[in-house]
């Protein structure tokens, strides 16, 4: 991805500063430091276990840091009422890993649910919502399939499609890739890159796939036992002095 993108990118829209999360006696992250502009795409890399989704969870407050401060749209997310916490994860999608569609919903249920969900919701019409969100995943004809009758892949696009619904400003990406085979796994990819460059949607990936981190990354950031312990382009990694940075490169 160009370094462009990145000089061009807008004002800072999520800042991590000092994070730190433990469970017991166990610190999984520690002095996290993370700035991330409007419309840029980050990748965190890191060995499993090394706190890389406990980020994503403590961003959308589905874990709360140990100590810390994140600021999302310029607040300081979790300190807020859960009224306000709700209005800011209105503009955060988060796509789980698993996909997490709604077993017993049809596919157009499922992109509905969220709309219906939100307090100001006006009953009406959503189909042509659903069908355009599904158009922009390239599955608009799955609009009245079951979880169970889809893919894997299509399972992901459905989520990606899902997470449109609401227009979010930021999407966070836990493993969007994992369990699929190449040539869905490059699909998801490209996927994830037009929704940056149609919505200019901010985005934050966990990701181990390295085609995928190439293609849609301005930046990267590579965690080890907790802490942050390189940062840059992809080439300024894949040829960075430190053996354990470089090694996530070497079958890329």
């Amino acid at each position: 991805m160009s370094e462009e993108k990145t000089e061009n990118a807008g004002d800072i829209i999520l800042k991590i500063t000092d994070l730190k999360k433990s469970f017991g006696s166990l610190t999984v992250l520690k002095d996290i430091n993370v700035e991330i502009k409007k419309g840029e795409t980050v990748v965190l890399l890191g060995k499993s276990g090394t706190g890389k989704s406990v980020i994503l969870q403590c961003i959308i407050g589905l874990l709360y840091p140990t100590s810390g401060t994140i600021e999302v749209f310029d607040t300081v997310f979790l300190n807020l009422p859960e009224a306000e916490k709700n209005l800011i994860r209105r503009r955060i999608g988060f796509l789980f890993q698993s996909g997490a569609l709604y077993d017993s919903m049809t596919v157009r249920q499922n992109l509905e649910f969220p709309v219906i969900r939100q307090p100001d919701y006006v009953n009406h019409d959503l189909t042509e919502k659903v069908k355009e969100a599904l158009k922009n995943v390239g599955l608009e004809n799955a609009i009245d399939k079951m979880p169970s009758e889809l893919s894997g892949g299509m399972k992901k696009r459905i989520s990606l499609a899902r997470t449109l619904m609401l227009n979010p400003e930021i999407i966070l990406y836990d493993e969007p890739t994992t369990g699929l085979d190449p040539v869905t796994s490059n699909e998801i990819s490209h996927l994830i890159l037009e929704m940056q460059e149609k919505f200019n949607v901010t985005s934050l990936i966990v990701t181990h796939d390295m085609p995928c981190a190439k293609l849609v990354a301005n930046r990267i950031i590579v965690l080890k036992e907790g802490s942050i312990t390189a940062e840059g382009t992809y080439d300024e990694l894949k040829n960075s002095d430190d053996e354990f940075v470089r090694g996530f490169f070497e079958f890329s």
